[in-house]
């Protein structure tokens, strides 16, 4: 693997820096009780930077890159708690490129590109066993396509989507609908979050799906999901390392500064293990995630990698945002902090895509175990 960095991927991560700090500056408390959640103007400057269409071939209006470019714009994301269905786009295009028919890319995938068209997967039903109230999915053939109804949780900005990726199982299996998300009987609700990234619910009564509009054949909807899964987990392990290294930063200078019994707290062997241990997780976690970024843009199998990743960034949003939280005292907790807004941000890229157990369970599988 390559440990550095070309000077196209340099000049990538320079222009990302400028970016986020001339125009992304407390932008996450601008939107967070806004009805969008994210900033319309900010992502179409984003999209004529063509960060959307990293890694989309140009003929789709993309730029051709690697997963390593689209990891390094993530990473500086997570910094700077960038708001928007960023990701939720990006693993949505790619269903649509590796699975979809070429009247669907040249449909959905310029639109994409040009940040004028948002596409979120809506692909988890409720669960019983969380309390969760299930309504009946039914899915009717009839000429020409389906009818559809059901119930989808944590849809990632579905309410101002304009189409889904449905998932639902059909006679052949497991399917994926692409879905006009402002169609009749489609009803979205955003739900409470601690992370403010507006999840949403999806109820569908009687919604007609044109039979052309499968992603793929119809019974290979599983093996989509998994992909998507992975590309999600990657994208979030991205965002999480970018979070804790600015919770490292906040933290290293807080102890520094913050004084006790006349000392720097930064002088206490205490608060110096913590922050060591926070540098520790902060590079394995890079580590991991370039790893896996590198064999995906190589064309290797990444499975293993992308779960060792996202199970070490996981728990490691967990560990170091306390221990932002610990070294802060009262201020980390205090509304006027930026440390809140991290250790809420880094809970819910945790849980994102799957949790650390969620993946150490794949790295077993991988192992043969």
């Amino acid at each position: 693997m390559e440990l550095g960095f070309s000077e196209l991927q340099n000049i990538l991560v320079d222009s990302a820096k400028s970016f986020f700090k001339k125009e992304a500056g407390g932008i996450v408390r601008e939107v967070e009780f806004s009805h969008e959640g994210y900033s319309p103007e900010l992502w179409r400057k984003m999209a004529e930077l063509g960060w959307i269409g990293v890694v989309f071939p140009e003929e789709f209006g993309g730029i051709g890159g690697s997963f390593t470019d689209l990891v390094l714009i993530l990473e500086e994301m997570g910094k700077a708690l960038f708001p928007g269905p960023f990701v939720s786009n990006i693993i949505s295009g790619l269903a649509i490129l590796e699975y979809g028919s070429e009247s669907q890319k040249n449909e959905f995938l310029p639109k994409v590109m040009e940040g004028s068209f948002i596409i979120s997967p809506a692909l988890t039903p409720p669960d019983p066993r969380l309390g969760e109230v299930v309504k009946d999915d039914r899915i009717i053939a009839v000429d020409g396509g389906y009818v559809l109804s059901g119930t989808r949780l944590f849809v990632p900005y579905a309410h101002v989507a304009d189409f889904l990726v449905y998932r639902a199982d059909t006679d052949e299996g497991t399917a994926l609908f692409l879905m006009d998300a402002k169609a009749p009987g489609i009803t979205c609700t955003p739900l409470d979050s601690i992370g403010a990234d507006k999840p949403c619910e999806v109820v569908l009564e009687n919604v007609d799906v044109a039979k052309d509009r499968i992603i793929g054949e119809s019974g290979n909807g599983e093996e989509i999901v998994n992909k998507m899964g992975q590309w999600g987990a990657l994208a979030e392990s991205a965002r999480i390392v970018g979070m804790l290294e600015r919770i490292l930063k906040m933290s290293v200078e807080y102890a520094k500064e913050r004084e006790q019994f006349e000392k720097k707290i930064g002088s206490f062997q205490a608060i110096q293990h913590q922050a060591a241990n926070m540098a520790t997780d902060v590079d394995q976690a890079r580590f991991l995630t370039y790893e896996a970024a590198w064999k995906l843009s190589e064309g290797l199998p990444a499975r293993k990698e992308i779960s060792m990743a996202k199970a070490w960034a996981s728990d490691s949003a967990r560990r170091c945002s306390l221990l932002g939280v610990t070294i802060h005292g009262g201020a980390g907790v205090s509304e006027e902090h930026d440390m809140q807004l991290y250790f809420r941000r880094a809970k819910a890229c945790e849980i994102a895509f799957g949790d650390g157990d969620f993946h150490r369970k794949i790295v077993a599988e991988e192992l043969a175990l």
